[in-house]
């Protein structure tokens, strides 16, 4: 069954090992559609597992999570599942968490906490997913392009470790350069305000490629783009991260060049952590999840596969 927001909801699934557990999940938010489609997926597979999963979306604040984790603790939760918004103040509420005895599994995004706080992470390799971004761009520019770049939520992983592996391949070629960089928040509409922006400050005949951190905000660069009179995909560059559907759509109207897929994937890892941990199995620290880059030669066949 699914607890949404204090609401008990009865649910038929397939048994498995994970049956009957309660799990609390304390949720980034929905900033993005890929945000959506992992809420969903996750939702779905606890529904599979006949998993009662307390659900709370803290709509990008850290405060709201830490008030979740408490409510999880009061409520004797068997586990804890937390995809935290930004990195950093977590050890208190961790600690908490510990002295209650309940395995907490980070999800997704990463914190700067003691590893001996959190039973393991289950997520991407953010660096890979940036330096996969930049030895393409790399190769389809010959190491010479000016770049603006759209930032994810200041303080996440996501953003950062894009960024960190994004730069260190294109610092190995002088003519690669990142002339703007400027926070979207991961969020479409903060997308198209920051590249229109961009585009009357900096002349537009100078910028190869628009370099962002997620799909949403690079789908509403390409609006902005187009609103300018340019034509997104052939004047301007896009390569982003996710791989949700409407980048491929995009990619399918000529107007996205490349995604590097994050995979939405993580919930099935996660409680097999849990139940295994549970039954005192030995659990790795990191669980990746892996993701390719995507092209427009296969993007009618991936916006297709992605529907759901």
């Amino acid at each position: 069954m699914l607890l949404l927001f204090g609401m008990v909801v009865a649910v038929g699934a397939q048994g498995n090992d994970s049956s009957g557990l309660r799990i609390g999940f304390s949720q980034v938010g929905s900033e993005s559609d890929w945000r959506t489609a992992f809420t969903e997926i996750t939702l779905a597979e606890a529904e599979r597992r006949e998993i009662t999963l307390l659900f709370s979306n803290a709509e990008n604040s850290q405060e709201a999570q830490i008030e979740a984790i408490r409510s999880f603790i009061e409520q004797k939760v068997d586990a804890i599942i937390l995809a935290p918004v930004i990195e950093t103040g977590w050890t208190a509420i961790l600690l908490e968490v510990q002295a209650a005895g309940i395995p907490i599994v980070i999800i997704d995004r990463n914190v700067t906490a003691d590893e001996s706080l959190y039973l393991t992470r289950v997520s991407s390799d953010f660096v890979f997913e940036g330096r996969l971004a930049a030895a393409w761009l790399v190769q389809v520019t010959s190491g010479d392009c000016k770049i603006v770049e759209l930032e994810g939520t200041v303080g996440s992983s996501a953003a950062r470790d894009r960024q960190i592996g994004f730069n260190q391949v294109i610092s190995l070629f002088p003519k690669m350069q990142i002339i703007v960089s400027q926070t979207g928040d991961f969020r479409r509409t903060l997308g198209q305000e920051v590249m229109d922006s961009i585009l009357h400050t900096e002349d537009p005949s100078k910028i190869c490629a628009v370099w962002s951190h997620n799909d949403d905000m690079a789908i509403g660069a390409i609006e902005a783009i187009k609103q300018a009179g340019l034509d997104p995909g052939q004047d301007i560059l896009i390569v982003s991260v996710d791989a949700i559907p409407d980048i491929f759509k995009a990619m399918m109207d000529g107007d996205a060049n490349a995604t590097v897929e994050l995979s939405p994937y993580m919930a099935g890892p996660a409680f097999d952590a849990i139940t295994a941990y549970l039954n005192g199995e030995t659990v790795p620290k990191w669980i990746p999840v892996t993701g390719g880059i995507y092209f427009p030669d296969t993007a009618a066949e991936e916006y297709a596969r992605r529907q759901h």
